[in-house]
């Protein structure tokens, strides 16, 4: 499903860049990176629950990062931009981009760091 802008007037023009146009924020800014508290990530373009709070945690990049999606939440596609061969994470609902998947996440877990852009994202806490 392809995001349609006009339906997402809300965005700040940020999320517009890093949402629509497949940008990324700047490492360390993101509201969200240094969030502890128990909840649910969501989607900020169309509210689709994402992330649950047990999935967080600190991987040092400067990006929030999970080690895995609420099933059905996010959809995987490859990504070759840049000379790069990466796996982009998009909201399943409204397709908006949202970060990259990789496998250097915990060993004790899924092995995969979803390296999400904060500004993407909204939390509701339990």
């Amino acid at each position: 499903m392809k995001m349609n802008e006009k339906k997402f007037k809300h965005l700040t023009e940020e999320q517009r860049k890093v949402l629509l146009e497949k940008r990324t924020e700047m490492p360390g800014t993101g509201k969200l990176l240094h969030e502890k508290g128990k909840g649910i990530y969501k989607c900020v373009a169309c509210g689709n629950l994402l992330y649950k709070s047990d999935s967080k945690f600190d991987s040092g990049t400067g990006w929030p990062s999970f080690d895995n999606a609420i099933p059905g939440a996010v959809e995987l596609k490859e990504d070759n931009s840049f000379g790069m061969k990466r796996i982009e994470v998009v909201c399943a609902k409204c397709g908006g981009h949202l970060g990259h998947m990789f496998d250097d996440g915990p060993k004790k877990t899924t092995g995969k760091r979803h390296c999400i852009n904060s500004v993407c994202l909204n939390f509701d806490k339990e």
